[in-house]
């Protein structure tokens, strides 16, 4: 029987490409057009190892730019601290930023015939030996296994797993993200002060990817005037972005933590077992290497016990990024007088204790 992957995001169709690879029969069921797909994400080290397991270096390497240097920079532009991303990654891991209707379509390329478009899943009710599924035509079917790669809102997770989990993230409360013409910025680039935090990551030679957010758990209004008041102050290329953005994308910051992923035959991957606010860019790492283990998992182990297996193996890996995070929106909720005085101190420093583990491979059966 097929494997049923719930949602044709990046974890789902990460987790497709690597069920055939394996020869494991599976469908896609896709509810619908992602509404952020014009906008772009970053992929550190461990992301662009993932996709080089895909089999997508190729690929990868002809959509986006790399991203070779971070600067943590004060809201009057004075640099705290800067990373040398290129030296760190190796040149076999040089992160990258990427559209990201690019990034679906290197994952999707080949997988036509496999995914069902516009058929959300109502509900999954695990069975001896399977799965049984509803879709929203009112249609049913029992499948062998059933993998929720469908978000934050997972209907998976709500209806098969039976965890509540959301939770409004530390950091902030909701974010903007927007494209933009590129003011002048060669590197990853993040400005904080007492407004809150505005990135921007060029995406080719023309255009930069940009996040803004406030700290400390607070309001980031619906209403765009929000970015020009919070940030008029800034410096002269966040200026320039204010007035140049483009597909503005206003959306909450929620986290997912659960006891478990997995019930009977049936699992979750990507955002729907661990979403994370996006410190450190690893919603697309973490869900790429989930796709990876799980298909290795299911390749080699009886269906019946793949769930429990498959968290024992993630479970660590995803704690470290989500305890890093923590850590990371605490620290800016401080006075941004103090941060701006211990960033200096402290800020190498947890950048390599948060990526340094994610250098090395992930545990596999």
């Amino acid at each position: 029987m097929d494997v049923l992957v719930v949602g044709g995001g990046i974890a789902g169709l990460a987790l497709a490409r690597a069920l055939r690879r394996r020869d494991v029969p599976a469908t896609v069921a896709e509810r619908g057009i992602d509404d952020g797909g014009g906008l772009a994400i970053n992929l550190p080290g461990n992301a662009i190892a993932a996709f080089a397991a895909l089999g997508l270096t190729d690929g990868l390497n002809k959509i986006g730019r790399p991203t070779g240097r971070r600067e943590y920079r004060s809201s009057r532009d004075r640099l705290l601290f800067e990373v040398d991303e290129d030296a760190f990654w190796g040149p076999e891991a040089r992160p990258r930023c990427v559209r990201r209707t690019d990034l679906l379509g290197l994952l999707a390329d080949g997988l036509d015939a496999g995914i069902r478009r516009s058929l959300p899943v109502t509900s999954v009710r695990p069975v001896a030996g399977g799965a049984d599924v509803e879709f929203g035509d009112d249609t049913g079917q029992r499948f062998g296994f059933v993998a929720g790669a469908d978000g934050v809102r997972s209907v998976v997770r709500a209806t098969a797993i039976g965890a509540t989990a959301t939770r409004e993230a530390l950091l902030s409360a909701a974010s903007w993200r927007f494209m933009a013409p590129n003011p002048g910025v060669d590197c990853w680039t993040l400005w904080t002060g007492p407004g809150g935090a505005f990135l921007l990551i060029p995406v080719d030679d023309h255009e930069v990817y940009g996040y803004a957010s406030a700290t400390g758990g607070g309001p980031v209004s619906a209403d765009a005037g929000w970015l020009r008041t919070s940030f008029r102050d800034y410096p002269a290329p966040v200026r320039t972005v204010l007035d140049g953005m483009t597909d503005l994308y206003h959306s909450p910051i929620e986290e997912v933590r659960t006891p478990t992923w997995s019930a009977g035959r049936c699992v979750l991957v990507g955002d729907a077992a661990h979403a994370t606010a996006p410190v450190w860019a690893q919603g697309a790492a973490l869900a790429v290497e989930d796709g990876l283990v799980l298909a290795d998992v299911l390749a080699t182990t009886d269906w019946d016990d793949a769930g429990a297996h498959y968290e024992r193996l993630r479970r660590d890996r995803v704690t470290h990024v989500q305890t890093a995070t923590d850590r990371f929106s605490r620290a800016a909720a401080l006075p941004s007088w103090l941060r701006h005085t211990l960033l200096p101190l402290i800020g190498p420093r947890t950048y390599r204790d948060t990526y340094n583990p994610l250098r090395h491979p992930f545990p596999t059966p």
